[in-house]
């Protein structure tokens, strides 16, 4: 029999009892006290309640997550909306230049 965490002497009286058994004296019975049975009972609630806040926070995790992931998605998009505004500026900017060195060239022409 694997012995348990929380009460490896109940185990040692388990193989006493077997042990006993096996010897032709009268089985002993396995017995938790009241101590030893609150004990367990409250550990097992703190686990309970443990899991519990664990999966809450996980939820809200999850949801936080979930939050984000939108609004990076929306932020993408509009970071590669204003990435082709920005180009779309600079080649309109290159274009007037040209523009306006060609008409200051016409100028200087006219002056010789």
């Amino acid at each position: 029999m694997s012995e348990l965490p929380w009460a490896p002497e109940l185990a040692e009286q388990n193989q006493n009892g077997q042990h006993a058994e096996q010897s032709g004296g009268e089985p002993s019975t396995l017995a938790l006290s009241l101590d030893d049975f609150s004990s367990l009972e409250d550990r097992i609630l703190r686990a309970v309640n443990l899991v519990k806040r664990e999966r809450l926070a996980r939820t809200a995790a999850e949801e936080r997550a979930a939050e984000a992931e939108g609004k990076l998605q929306e932020h993408s998009s509009a970071s590669e909306e204003l990435r082709k505004e920005l180009s779309s500026l600079r080649a309109e900017r290159d274009h007037i230049r040209q523009r306006v060195e060609k008409l200051l060239s016409q100028l200087d022409a006219l002056e010789l």
